[in-house]
């Protein structure tokens, strides 16, 4: 089972041994800042993923697949959504992406 994204940035911090002020500085957070965010009484700037992403070296892709999937679970549970949201969502993104593909095809042809 996943935890929650503030979870998981308590997880990566600890895993190098950093502490809540030396992570904080690193993102230009305020430590009390990030420390609501490690318990889940505050939420990660999505701005600040990119910067996540390079203090801990790791894929971007990681980083936004963590903090996404814990913000579409956190709204589904406050809204007492069921499972199938899930899945309908994820047929809209494939909706999505294929429409922006024909729609670039359309806009190179008309070039």
């Amino acid at each position: 089972m996943k935890t929650t994204f503030g979870e998981y940035l308590r997880q990566l911090r600890t895993d190098r041994g950093l502490t809540l002020t030396q992570l904080a500085a690193q993102l230009e957070l305020d430590s009390a800042n990030l420390s609501k965010i490690e318990n889940g009484k505050r939420d990660f700037d999505e701005k600040r993923l990119e910067k996540l992403a390079l203090t801990f070296n790791l894929d971007l892709k990681i980083i936004k697949t963590e903090f996404f999937s814990d913000l579409f679970a956190k709204k589904i549970c406050e809204n007492n959504c069921s499972i199938e949201t899930l899945i309908i969502a994820e047929q809209k993104v494939h909706y999505r992406n294929n429409k922006k593909t024909r729609q670039t095809e359309i806009k190179f042809n008309k070039e």
